[in-house]
């Protein structure tokens, strides 16, 4: 049994490892005559491949992304879309020291301890160069998005890298592909670059952060009781992101120490029907979207890959010292906005042809 695929009417299934000759997606469940070409995903790709800037990994990879199948003349056939990237900059010997040794707080170990083998150039599947395939899939999910829901918009942001915070205060949307972290505040912005060149240049280390994701523009009643929720989907995707450790729908862990009148959504008819007083659930109530912004929040744990020597042991059972050497992300967050709005685009989108599917789209009348 493999589970390399994730949806359901949308389906997506990522293939390739990060030093081998390709890696890509095949995504079926793509309506027809959707308009379609290379040019319609490649930007997202671009915004997340390495070696864009100093604070990255220098890994020089195109990320160039072909459609090999599925598409005739510009337009979707209905058919299972094939998309490829090649892998141009793997530098393997980097991995050589590591080959029998287990890097502490990677997947090499249980990689080794579930399948007898592994591969250790890169991290192969575990490695963060599989999210690329992801983007891909994403920017398909976008362009019928664009059809189906076009007032639809997915926006992803940095909100926390290791101690440091955003003042939300002073966000400011259109800052965030301004700077090299897609992060909406521009007083953070040289404090931030500080702070990770002193992690990655004088610790030899790296550091966490926290992804935040909206999509405004989901219609109301998308997810199903009780095990097809949205808000639990968003969650396994957003999880299943490599280095992924936590996810959070709208309050999260915060509405804890809310009591029920700070935490509940009031509500009141306003000119265009039922208008929300607040936001703590995240656009979601019982599994199913409610109109509002669906709001995601996911925590990226540090890279494991750094310099620094940790203790760990070799495939012979002996105690080892490990340097991993290479060209590694001191924060692998910064990569991680283009997949988490890749995800979040996969998720509604399934959801949207599932509710098509089931409801045809009708809608319960209030007022």
């Amino acid at each position: 049994m493999s589970f390399n695929t994730y949806g359901q009417m949308f389906r997506v299934t990522t293939w390739g490892e990060s030093h081998g000759p390709a890696l890509g997606a095949t995504v079926d469940g793509c309506p027809p005559g959707i308009s379609l070409s290379e040019a319609d995903i490649q930007p997202w790709l671009d915004l997340r491949r390495p070696g864009l800037n100093k604070l990255t990994t220098q890994r020089q990879e195109p990320d160039k992304v072909r459609i090999l199948s599925g598409v005739f003349e510009g337009q979707s056939t209905g058919t299972p879309i094939q998309l490829m990237i090649e892998n141009a900059d793997q530098q393997s010997r980097d991995y050589g020291a590591i080959a029998q040794a287990f890097r502490p707080g990677h997947a090499d170990l249980t990689y080794h301890q579930k399948y007898g083998l592994r591969d250790h150039r890169g991290g192969g599947r575990s490695s963060a160069r599989e999210t690329a395939a992801r983007v891909a899939a994403g920017g398909v999910a976008r362009a019928v998005l664009g059809v189906l829901c076009p007032g639809l918009r997915i926006t992803g942001y940095m909100v926390q890298m290791g101690t440091k915070h955003i003042d939300r205060s002073r966000f400011d949307r259109d800052e965030i592909l301004r700077n090299d972290f897609f992060v909406p505040d521009a007083g953070v912005v040289a404090e931030w670059e500080a702070y990770l060149r002193h992690i990655r240049s004088d610790q030899q280390n790296s550091v966490g952060a926290v992804v935040e994701v909206v999509a405004e523009g989901v219609p109301a009643g998308l997810g199903a009781p009780v095990y097809g929720k949205l808000d639990a989907d968003l969650a396994a995707a957003m999880m299943s992101i490599n280095a992924v450790k936590g996810v959070e729908i709208g309050e999260g862990m915060a509405a804890a120490a809310l009591t029920g009148v700070e935490n509940a959504d009031e509500m009141r008819m306003g000119p265009e029907g039922i208008a929300f007083l607040s936001n703590h659930a995240g656009g979601i109530l019982g599994g199913i979207s409610t109109g509002q912004p669906v709001v995601v929040r996911f925590a990226v744990k540090p890279t494991s890959s750094i310099l620094t020597p940790r203790r760990s042991v070799n495939t012979a059972g002996e105690d080892v010292d490990v340097i991993t050497r290479g060209r590694h992300d001191p924060c692998v967050g910064i990569r991680a906005v283009p997949v988490g709005e890749a995800m979040m685009a996969c998720v509604l989108l399934d959801h949207l042809l599932r509710d098509r599917g089931q409801t045809g789209g009708a809608r319960g009348l209030i007022g």
